[in-house]
């Protein structure tokens, strides 16, 4: 892969795959909507060229991908923005993929496989949605499938939730983001509860050695993090590595359904707080059998350098 375009360039997973394809060599087009915000993560990043466009519109996808590799689909909207926009910004993507007679690479999350066994769920796992985002996805992955079957090289990477550095829009932010602040802590979901978190540097180096593969495509993968963490370690990761000693408040899904009366974006959280309770857990066996080990940095560490950046920001 010598050049490569990133959507959703300003995002979490965004972010992270523009610095780490940049830092390989990868001659790397950022887009995304604003471009304040563009020239402040990229401006003086070595090997990023910098195009602010709109995935809504196909040609800026068209315009921003020629010449490229692999077109990373990082893009992400808000919750009540997904019934409508998701399957155009698909559409949009895979009609320029096929145009332009290129790479895709899809950053996904685990929605799509509905509830849980209880155990490692492995890239096979029948897909049984039963919320409506979860549906949406799976239809997306249909869409996917479809281009497939037209000719069109994609792979889906299936992630649980980030966090790291630039990673704003997520549970775990708005806990650092709270226990950094000194004033009352929050924590979404139960504490007791141990889930998996996948550190966005990890997720983007995890994702550029799929895409580089030629037989990677085709597929799903799941790429899971540093295992499974409770809610109380995580506090008290944080609390080592602050000054925080306060209460850390439980928010639940009675007060995320309080909250979405007044604010329909909490409102679409609602229904997948199920995941706070039925962890879905993924498997990195396919990944590390075919491709190789995955990039798996700690806990401590992360949450450490996400604290730092957050110092910062």
């Amino acid at each position: 892969m010598k050049k490569a375009l990133v959507l959703g360039a300003s995002g979490g997973m965004g972010y992270a795959l523009v610095k780490e394809l940049a830092e390989q060599g990868v001659q790397t087009v950022a887009l995304a909507r604003t471009e304040e915000k563009l020239n402040k993560l990229f401006k003086e990043m070595e090997n990023v060229h910098i195009m602010v466009g709109n995935v809504n519109k196909l040609e800026d996808i068209m315009n921003a991908g020629k010449g490229v590799d692999v077109i990373f689909h990082a893009v992400n909207i808000p919750y009540p923005e997904w019934a409508t926009g998701q399957s155009i910004i698909m559409g949009n993507v895979l009609t320029a993929v096929e145009a332009l007679n290129v790479k895709l690479a899809i950053v996904d999350n685990i929605y799509a496989y509905g509830r849980g066994n209880g155990e490692e769920i492995v890239e096979n796992y029948p897909k049984r949605p039963h919320t409506k985002k979860g549906n949406i996805r799976l239809e997306m992955e249909r869409m996917v499938n479809k281009a497939r079957e037209k000719g069109v090289q994609a792979l889906t990477a299936h992630f649980p939730d980030f966090y790291g550095p630039h990673a704003t829009n997520t549970v775990l932010h708005y806990t650092l983001e709270s226990i950094l602040s000194g004033k009352r802590a929050i924590f979404v979901g139960r504490q007791d509860v141990e889930r998996e978190y996948i550190f966005t540097p990890d997720g983007a180096k995890a994702l550029i050695a799929l895409a580089m593969q030629e037989e990677a495509y085709g597929q799903n993968w799941n790429i899971p993090g540093y295992g499974v963490i409770s809610g109380h370690e995580i506090i008290t990761i944080a609390r080592e590595m602050t000054d925080y000693r306060g209460k850390v408040m439980t928010v639940g899904k009675g007060m995320i359904t309080f909250i979405g009366l007044f604010n329909k974006a909490m409102w679409e959280v609602r229904e997948m707080m199920y995941l706070m309770e039925e962890p879905v857990i993924l498997s990195g066996k396919k990944y590390e059998t075919q491709i190789g080990p995955l990039p798996r940095t700690p806990y401590e560490e992360g949450i450490r350098q996400t604290l730092e950046w957050m110092k910062g920001a």
